[in-house]
C-alpha cells in the first residue's frame, strides 16, 4: 500500500498544534511531523508532564492523524555549530543560557538526549504501538567547519578532519543514548550540516564508527541545485534512510547574477539561482525518487516539507498533498512477467 503522508509542521509553528491539526486534516494528510518548537511538541513536557503525550495523542485521534516522527533540527544544529547570535532566536531559553558557545553546544547535546527519551515515552505510548519500538527523531547535527567550505584561507584535510573529530566526540554520546533507547537519528542531509552531500556523508558516518543509530533524513532539495544526484544518495545509504521528506527546489532560474552560495539575497528573490518550490513545480525527478525509496524497500513516510516563498501555504500544501499521493505507488508483489511462465497460468 502507498506510504503514509505526512506534514512537516516546522514552517507552520506560529499556529498552536490545536489549530494547526484540523487544517492539516482538511490539506490531504493521514498524519504529521511534530517539530520540537512552536508549541507543537515540548520535550520537557513529555517528560515531566504525564498527561501531555496521551493528550497529543488525543488530539491526533481527534483529526483522524497520526504521527511517525519527530524533529529537533533547532537544538541539534547547535550541537557542533560555531555559535552566534543568531541561535538565540532559535533555541531554547534554558539551551542559550548565558550564550557561551560551549555552554550552549553542552546543554544542546543534553537536549537532544532529553528529545530521545521523549520520543520513545511518545512512541510507546502511541495507540496500537508495541513498547520499544523503532523510533525516529530527525534533525541537524550542526558543523563546525561548515564556514571553511571554501577552502580559503588554504585549508588542509587535516583542518576538516579536526571538524568531524569534533562531531563524532560531540554526537557519540547522543548516539548512545539514543541506542539504549530503540530510537533511530536521522540527519537532514543539508548545506550548513557536518553532512551536505554522498561524500561529507560517507565522511560523517566513518566518524561516527558506523554508528547504527545514525542515518538520514532525505531531502532531494538539499542535493539537486548543489549538483549532487539526489537519487544517487538513495542507492548509496540504502540502509540508512530512515524517514523522507518531499520538498521541490528549482535551480537556473535566477538572473546571472546570483549563484549557488545565494549571494546573500532572501528566499523569493526573482535574481537567485535557486529557490525552494512547491512539489511538482521545481526540478526534481519525483518520480526517480519514489522508484529508488521502492527499490530500497523504503516503507517509512512521505513528509512534505512545504516551503515556497511565492505561494500561500494552504494552498501550496494542499497541491503538495496531492502531487505525493499521484507520486507515490506500491512496490511489486510479483515480476510483470511471471505470468509468461505456464507454472503460473
Amino acid at each position: 500500500m502507498p506510504r503514509p503522508l505526512t506534514l512537516f509542521t516546522g514552517q507552520w509553528a506560529d499556529l498552536p498544534v490545536r489549530e494547526l491539526l484540523p487544517l492539516v486534516k482538511s490539506m490531504g494528510y493521514d498524519g504529521v511531523e511534530l517539530a520540537c518548537w512552536g508549541d507543537h511538541f515540548d520535550v520537557r513536557k513529555a517528560l515531566t508532564d504525564p498527561d501531555y503525550i496521551p493528550n497529543h495523542w488525543k488530539l491526533l485521534a481527534e483529526n483522524d492523524l497520526t504521527c511517525h516522527a519527530i524533529s529537533n533540527h533547532l537544538v541539534g544544529q547547535a550541537v557542533c555549530d560555531l555559535i552566534d547570535d543568531r541561535h538565540r532566536n532559535i533555541l531554547p531559553p534554558a539551551v542559550w543560557g548565558d550564550g557561551n558557545p560551549e555552554g550552549v553546544r553542552q546543554r544542546a547535546a543534553e537536549e537532544m538526549i532529553a528529545t530521545g527519551k521523549a520520543a520513545r515515552a511518545f512512541f510507546d505510548a502511541k495507540p496500537g504501538a508495541k513498547a520499544g519500538e523503532l523510533a525516529v527523531v530527525n534533525g541537524f547535527t550542526g558543523s563546525s567547519i561548515w564556514h571553511s567550505i571554501y577552502a580559503f584561507p588554504p585549508t588542509t584535510q587535516a583542518y576538516w578532519d579536526k571538524g568531524f573529530e569534533d562531531f563524532a566526540a560531540r554526537w557519540t554520546p547522543i548516539l548512545d543514548a539514543f541506542d539504549a533507547l530503540n530510537v533511530n537519528f536521522a540527519l537532514e542531509v543539508h548545506p550548513t550540516e557536518i553532512a551536505f552531500d554522498i561524500v561529507s556523508a560517507q565522511r560523517a558516518i566513518e566518524a561516527v564508527d558506523g554508528h547504527k543509530r545514525f542515518g538520514f533524513n532525505y531531502d532531494p532539495s538539499h542535493l539537486g541545485y548543489q549538483g549532487v544526484d539526489y537519487v544517487k544518495f538513495i542507492r548509496t545509504f540504502s540502509d540508512r534512510i530512515y524517514h523522507a521528506h518531499m520538498k521541490d527546489v528549482w535551480w537556473g532560474h535566477g538572473d546571472g547574477s546570483v549563484g549557488v552560495f545565494g549571494g546573500h539575497t532572501s528566499f523569493g528573490d526573482a535574481r537567485r539561482f535557486w529557490d525552494f518550490r512547491s512539489i511538482g513545480r521545481g526540478d526534481i525527478r519525483f518520480e526517480d525518487v519514489i522508484v529508488a525509496l521502492n527499490d530500497i524497500g523504503y516503507h517509512g513516510p512521505l513528509s512534505v516539507e512545504w516551503e515556497d516563498a511565492r505561494m500561500d501555504r494552504i494552498h501550496g500544501a494542499t497541491e503538495a498533498a496531492r502531487a505525493v499521493r499521484a507520486l507515490d505507488f506500491p512496490s511489486s508483489a510479483r515480476a510483470f512477467d511471471s505470468a509468461f511462465d505456464k507454472a503460473e497460468q
